[in-house]
């Protein structure tokens, strides 16, 4: 069989499977499962166009990953064949252990596991499968490979994660203010002291790349409306939850079913199969249909919830600089307990705070920080060599309150 495929990819136009491996790897069932896990969660409710999936990032990934070593073999650094698809094998995988709806759900079904752990779990899963062809791509993503670079390029501050996203999440949604020049910041990649920097005249790319990730995240990624989505999927999962482990039976696939009625653990679920066997059939579709059902459940609290949620009457959601006052929620509380006709303890699903925070570029993160390479061949954190006076600004952590309430209050 011809596994050297060509896919017609509507950011890169088409791109190559380079390996027979990478064909097998995209054919199996943890890989194809990402095809039906939206890569932004609840951001359609706003952009309607952002129905990308998982699947189309990590194929972007991919490809991005081939056009990077192309270009540090070009500038003599040594690359082998081998190690080329490991690092193409370890992007390709990176976000497999994603859950339905990626990040919205990520504490919800196990709590305290991130996906990192999830996607490594399939991935010496897979390398059981494949009789241990995937050890050196399992050693370059641990960071465990002695060339320190090829994990640079899958995980650090200027990845090929957050390259392709900010692309494919720009594309996607319309919001032009995401788009960067990947092209030209690849060209000046570079390789000092086996640590990955940029080339001295790419710096303008690299600043435009940081701030662009900024805008992305104020005015996609934490938009006020895709949060209250978010938020309301979480109440509705921890309602459901609440109430199947009280006994009550629940409409859900067997997938949906297993984390609903198992309150699972990042220990039992690092230690156990069968957590990891059910988890690798869940996806998207698996919650959206519950929902659905869960319409019409006896529970009022679920059914008012997923009504919300899929009519798309969601919560009005503050977002401030500071925390709401504590008396305004109180009354908040009430009113809605009297409007809803619920009590106290069940208006914690309608009414709540939380907080929200975005730092662009961190330079005390040691090796995933942006090194340019000076002509000098002194390499300079970008935030110091760069002139633009708010660059630095950027190394901040902004911190913003949110509230969340119903309209009719």
């Amino acid at each position: 069989m011809n596994k050297k495929k060509i896919i017609n990819d509507p950011v890169y136009g088409f791109i190559n499977i380079p390996s027979e491996l990478i064909f097998d790897l995209i054919s199996h069932p943890f890989f194809q499962r990402l095809r039906y896990i939206k890569q932004l969660g609840m951001t359609h409710l706003v952009y309607p166009g952002a129905l990308h999936t998982r699947f189309h990032h990590a194929l972007g990934a991919m490809h991005l990953m081939s056009l990077a070593i192309e270009i540090l073999r070009s500038k003599g650094h040594d690359i082998t064949k081998t190690e080329e698809e490991a690092a193409t094998v370890a992007i390709l995988l990176h976000d497999i252990g994603h859950g339905p709806f990626s990040h919205a759900l990520e504490h919800s079904l196990v709590k305290g596991i991130h996906h990192e752990d999830i996607s490594m779990l399939m991935m010496e899963k897979l390398n059981q499968e494949f009789k241990g062809r995937l050890s050196t791509a399992i050693e370059i993503f641990t960071g465990k490979y002695p060339k320190k670079f090829l994990q640079q390029l899958i995980s650090s501050q200027l990845d090929l994660d957050r390259m392709d996203y900010l692309n494919r999440d720009s594309f996607f949604t319309g919001v032009s203010e995401g788009v960067i020049s990947f092209d030209r910041i690849i060209k000046m990649f570079n390789v000092a002291d086996d640590h990955l920097v940029i080339e001295e005249k790419g710096i303008y790319s690299i600043e435009k790349f940081l701030v662009a990730r900024r805008l992305m995240y104020w005015q996609v990624y934490l938009h006020k409306t895709v949060i209250a989505g978010e938020q309301l999927l979480v109440k509705i999962l921890k309602r459901a939850k609440e109430l199947a482990e009280h006994g009550e039976e629940l409409f859900a696939t067997p997938a949906l079913q297993h984390f609903l009625k198992n309150d699972v653990k990042k220990n039992e679920f690092l230690d156990a199969e069968i957590h990891l066997s059910q988890f690798a059939r869940l996806d998207d579709q698996d919650i959206f249909a519950a929902l659905k059902v869960w319409r019409e459940h006896p529970d009022r609290i679920l059914s008012l919830l997923c009504n919300m949620l899929v009519d798309r009457h969601l919560l009005k959601t503050e977002i401030s600089n500071d925390p709401p006052e504590e008396s305004r929620v109180q009354r908040m509380k009430e009113n809605t307990g009297i409007s809803l006709e619920i009590n106290q303890n069940e208006v914690c699903y309608f009414v709540f705070t939380d907080m929200i925070s975005n730092r662009a570029y961190n330079t005390g993160e040691g090796n995933s920080t942006i090194n340019i390479l000076m002509k000098n061949n002194e390499t300079i954190d970008i935030a110091k060599a760069s002139d633009l006076s708010n660059l630095e600004s950027l190394d901040k952590t902004v911190t913003k309150h949110i509230l969340c309430y119903p309209r009719i209050i």
